[in-house]
């Protein structure tokens, strides 16, 4: 999958370092998604485990210019947001 990052133009480096997200992360949980739903604006959000065990929320749009996805943010799922997302995964048939 070819991934393309969103450089924050304050820091000429990608955005997701800011939230201490690192792009092998990033393609670990778009190589297995726990959860993909739409976004907003056309944009769809991802849900994963790293290999690390980290819980990231991936926000991305599919990015036709390279037959594969622009990553706008990323960072770690903790706190209210990750039980709420567990107890999906609980109740979610298998």
């Amino acid at each position: 999958m070819n991934i393309r990052l969103y450089i924050d133009p304050e820091t000429a480096q990608p955005h997701i370092f800011r939230h201490g997200v690192r792009e092998h992360e990033v393609e670990e949980v778009l190589a297995r998604p726990m959860e993909d739903r739409s976004g907003r604006e056309g944009s769809r959000v991802a849900i994963g485990r790293t290999r690390s065990g980290r819980y990231l929320r991936i926000i991305y749009v599919p990015d036709s210019r390279s037959n594969g996805v622009f990553i706008i943010t990323a960072y770690d799922l903790k706190g209210k947001p990750l039980a709420a997302f567990k107890r999906r995964m609980r109740r979610k048939p298998k």
